[in-house]
């Protein structure tokens, strides 16, 4: 045992850097991207600050329809645009594009339910004041659901480990695929239960942080 933990601790290490790099570029990239489309939902609903009826139902039909996709089945079907975009589409780098564009559609449902929940009084007294749009965007909205807002991020976060969990599946590494290979297919379940156990504190210390900044903005 102690001669294959000397060989393993290497390859969970990796691992852990090939998840951790994963989870960052999607949560940056499809979270920032989200973000713009949660407000662009939010904004063209009906009553709304930019209200336009057909670019809000073209883009809820897009969401309502990619959200409820089946990751695995997500990533296969994004193949064709991976290989274009990517120029492979095996590895960590390939899988790390469709896990941007899910997070990018799930984010967006997260941002534009927070910012459904303002008081519309606060978004009124803004316009009778005469500020813009963009000026009520970033100093109204996006401030007044922070809080909400770092919650669902977090809650994102932990979303996105679970799918990069079967990057092994189109060779792209990380903690699934490690404990899939070293473990289970070994029969070797200690290295899954330490595998799932790095997981939990992975989940845990991003749940503290979240929940701790939610509180300072509660409370700023």
């Amino acid at each position: 045992m102690n001669r294959d933990w000397s060989t393993l601790w290497p390859l969970l290490w990796e691992a852990f850097g090939q998840t951790l790099q994963m989870v960052t570029i999607a949560l940056l990239t499809g979270g920032i991207a989200g973000l713009a489309l949660g407000l662009a939902l939010y904004v063209t609903r009906p009553g709304n600050l930019l209200a336009n009826k057909a670019v809000f139902g073209v883009l809820n039909v897009v969401v309502n329809i990619v959200r409820p996709i089946p990751f695995i089945i997500f990533v296969t079907l994004l193949g064709p645009v991976t290989l274009q975009v990517v120029g492979t589409t095996l590895g960590t780098e390939a899988f790390i594009f469709p896990l941007s564009v899910m997070t990018a559609f799930g984010t967006s449902r997260i941002v534009e339910q927070n910012l459904v929940g303002i008081d519309p009084g606060v978004v009124e007294a803004a316009r009778a004041m005469g500020a813009s749009s963009w000026r009520i965007i970033t100093t109204v909205l996006v401030p007044e659901a922070l809080a909400p807002l770092i919650l669902g991020y977090t809650f994102l976060f932990i979303a996105v480990l679970d799918m990069s969990a079967i990057a092994g599946l189109i060779g792209g590494g990380g903690l699934g695929d490690f404990a899939l290979r070293y473990g289970y297919q070994r029969y070797n379940w200690m290295v899954v239960l330490v595998t799932v156990a790095v997981i939990i504190v992975i989940v845990q210390v991003v749940q503290w942080l979240g929940n701790l900044l939610a509180r300072r903005v509660l409370h700023r």
